[in-house]
């Protein structure tokens, strides 16, 4: 299994579980600092990498009216100081091309939304850069079409790169996880991370908004480390009644030692 080098971490190649976690959006600095720094002490203090994540747009809302966060420019600025303050790796999601290179300037991964995995010219660029790319599978792609995403990226010469299940659409409204992809996608020797978050969300479910079934995370959680994935990404929050963005699907912060501790565990188990 291939590693991928975060900032200063090297993560991946059958090494110890890791996770990227923050909220769904950035809701101002010192709100979205305080959740990176209370992630941070619960993973140094289970004991794994860590990497900040929040968006700075979120450009696929259900309606034109939804927050979408503070756009590239205060965005990545809030994100530079947030990951100098924290001294942890950052990653958020691009859209299109012309967001790649201010962005690269500030993130160590560029993250791929899962509606637009297949958008040629954005992968390649992303990988292009050289930094750590992460691609979310699409919910309308099968686990190995992956492969001719990764493809794609290799032609830049990058292999940096890492692969994320969120879930695969099952009806309207409905998210299901295939735990067969994640032995499937690794089978592509890079690092395959489980977004248990956004596998839980009911797309489109409250009508012009997104709904979830947080009470699902942590069962989906224990069987993907199970099943042997390198990394895990969660939304969290304070208070996901508040959250601006993604709410019902969002662990509370409070909840996520616990998880992890078992999380850890189970990881163990499987890597020894």
């Amino acid at each position: 299994m291939k590693t991928v080098q975060v900032g200063n971490l090297t993560l991946g190649g059958g090494k110890s579980l890791f996770l990227l976690a923050g909220p769904c959006v950035i809701e101002g600095y010192e709100r979205t600092l305080e959740i990176g720094r209370r992630a941070k002490a619960i993973c140094d203090k289970v004991g794994i990498p860590y990497v900040f994540k929040a968006s700075f747009d979120k450009a696929n809302r259900s309606s034109y009216s939804s927050f979408r966060g503070p756009g590239l420019v205060e965005g990545l600025e809030i994100l530079k100081a947030i990951k100098e303050e924290l001294q942890v790796p950052v990653v958020s999601d691009i859209h299109d091309i012309t967001q790649i290179d201010a962005a690269a300037e500030v993130l160590d991964i560029l993250q791929i939304p899962a509606f637009l995995c297949r958008q040629t010219d954005l992968v390649y660029g992303a990988a292009a850069t050289g930094k750590c790319v992460n691609v979310k599978k699409g919910q309308f792609m099968a686990p190995k079409d992956m492969s001719n995403v990764l493809k794609k990226m290799e032609e830049s010469g990058n292999q940096n790169l890492m692969l994320t299940e969120r879930g695969f659409s099952f009806g309207y409204n409905n998210l299901v996880v295939d735990m067969r992809s994640f032995p499937i996608m690794r089978s592509f020797e890079y690092p395959v991370i489980f977004d248990a978050t956004h596998s839980v969300q009911l797309p489109g479910g409250a009508g012009t908004a997104s709904s979830g079934q947080r009470e699902f995370v942590a069962n989906l959680a224990r069987g993907a480390v199970a099943s042997g994935v390198d990394g895990l990404f969660f939304e969290v929050h304070d208070n996901p009644e508040e959250a601006l963005s993604d709410g019902p699907n969002m662990l509370y912060l409070d909840s996520l030692e616990e998880l992890l501790t078992d999380l850890v565990a189970i990881d163990k188990i499987v890597k020894k």
